[in-house]
């Protein structure tokens, strides 16, 4: 989904997800992304909920075909991960994908198994290959902060953070690494359905998505923000969809004022015909399914309403009309003659009722969790943590920071003194009272506690507690400190 952290055409090795090279990165969610499932349609919609099931049914079969005998589907280069956040919006788990039935090959397995990694993505990562690893590791049941003791995928987020342009996480110049960091933090919930980073963070990338949004309603992958040139350009189909799907899952509602001028952007672009949305790029079923997306994310239905042409059309139609059946793949342009798989995943996913990602549906395969992730950190091996520093001014400090753990969980007290000694990016915390022993944190950063205004401490989204240097800190846990 996201493109490259450089330009259109570049890196698209890891970010393509269309037949073009200069597509984006590939990311895209909790209840509020993926939730929205056509069901009950009204009789004005022309795709009824059996021909939606048939797309879907088939559509699954086909991602199926995509697995590679060793059971992958994501590798060196263009890969077909995105089949995951695909197969959960239709209701599939991913240990329940296998080649030719075995199970000990399963496409969960072997995804973790890859994410883990220590040479993955590359040796030149972006931010959005951790957080399409993310999206997809989200869908497929595997925990994205715990794929393994080492592999901490929220933690490698963190680490792009830009501490000159708050809310920007990689180059400002490439947007969708931010679009796509709100889908990926506010998508990948924790495995009890909370959210895991805190809302201050939440609401810095809101207000930098906000600031994007060009003067039509719409978005591209490029920065706007501040230059009344880029404002004026014409926003691009795809990347409203996903700019959209990252307020909504960001918990901002379908009323609000950006998000209906949004909207009208993308009714604005509806074919009368084929009910598709006219891209930039022209007509094609991977814009058309990121726009859907935006739209389930939203609670919005592509079927009904402002999305029913006159002619009776809607996106979904223009969807299901570019289907292979009964073999499921989907096309990428309507005179296309063959299927191609990154299409196929969007327009499933679109179709299927979902956003971005999606939480893992309950496997079948017997014995399978519907969840799996590290049970603790493995001692003398290197991990990340996920960390947030809140004064309470406004100033809100993002980093991930790495250390060594002896044992199987640690304590706030070293996590903040690994911080101290660095971070990714650097300036995290630069100093703790006490600075050892086990009692209350009275400072941090200088900032000192003053009458009933604490240093108190979060983790994985629970309710924020006094800080204290013996806080137990498990593995993968997403940590937000705060002075309130």
């Amino acid at each position: 989904m996201p493109r490259s952290v450089t330009s259109r055409t570049s890196r698209a090795s890891r970010t393509s997800r269309t037949p073009r090279a200069s597509r984006r990165l590939g990311v895209v969610v909790p209840a509020a992304l993926g939730a929205f499932v056509l069901t009950a349609l009204p009789a004005a919609a022309t795709s009824t909920p059996a021909q939606i099931a048939t797309s879907k049914t088939n559509g699954v079969a086909y991602l199926k075909t995509l697995q590679a005998a060793e059971g992958s589907y994501a590798g060196s280069g263009l890969s077909n991960e995105w089949a995951f956040s695909a197969f959960a919006a239709a209701g599939t788990a991913a240990v329940d994908v296998t080649p030719g039935g075995d199970a000990t090959k399963n496409a969960r397995t072997v995804y973790r198994n890859l994410l883990s990694t220590p040479g993955w993505p590359s040796a030149t990562p972006v931010v959005t290959d951790y957080q399409r690893g993310t999206l997809n590791a989200y869908a497929a049941g595997i925990d994205p902060a715990r794929v393994s003791a080492s592999r901490n995928l929220i933690a490698d987020i963190y680490g792009y953070w830009q501490n000159a342009e708050a809310g920007y996480f990689g180059p400002s110049a490439n947007y969708n690494g931010t679009v796509f960091a709100a889908l990926a933090l506010g998508g990948a919930r924790t495995q009890a359905g909370a959210q895991r980073v805190p809302q201050a963070l939440v609401d810095k990338i809101v207000t930098r998505v906000r600031a994007n949004q060009h003067n039509d309603g719409g978005w591209t992958y490029a920065k706007a923000e501040g230059n009344a040139t880029e404002l004026a350009k014409p926003g691009d189909i795809d990347m409203t969809g996903a700019s959209m799907a990252a307020l909504c899952v960001s918990g901002v509602p379908n009323t609000d004022p950006d998000i209906v001028q949004a909207k009208a952007f993308l009714k604005s672009k509806l074919a009368n015909g084929s009910g598709a949305f006219n891209a930039l790029y022209g007509i094609n079923t991977s814009s058309n399914g990121w726009a859907v997306s935006g739209l389930n994310a939203c609670g919005i239905n592509p079927q009904t309403g402002d999305f029913l042409t006159p002619a009776g059309k809607t996106p979904i139609d223009f969807l299901i009309a570019n289907q292979f059946n009964p073999a499921g793949g989907f096309k990428y342009q309507p005179s296309d003659t063959t299927p191609s798989a990154y299409s196929s995943s969007d327009a499933l996913r679109a179709v299927a009722g979902g956003g971005f990602t999606a939480a893992p549906p309950t496997p079948v395969t017997v014995g399978a969790p519907k969840w799996v992730a590290a049970a603790g950190f493995t001692s003398g091996t290197p991990t990340k943590l996920a960390l947030t520093v809140d004064d309470g001014t406004g100033t809100l400090k993002v980093c991930n920071v790495a250390f060594t753990p002896t044992g199987t969980t640690t304590d706030l007290g070293t996590v903040l003194a690994a911080a101290s000694a660095a971070s990714t990016p650097a300036g995290c915390v630069t100093s703790v009272v006490p600075a050892s022993g086990t009692g209350t944190i009275t400072s941090i950063n200088g900032k000192a506690n003053t009458g009933s205004a604490t240093w108190k401490v979060s983790t994985d989204g629970s309710a924020f507690a006094g800080a204290a240097r013996n806080k137990v800190i498990g593995v993968g846990d997403t940590i937000a400190l705060r002075f309130s």
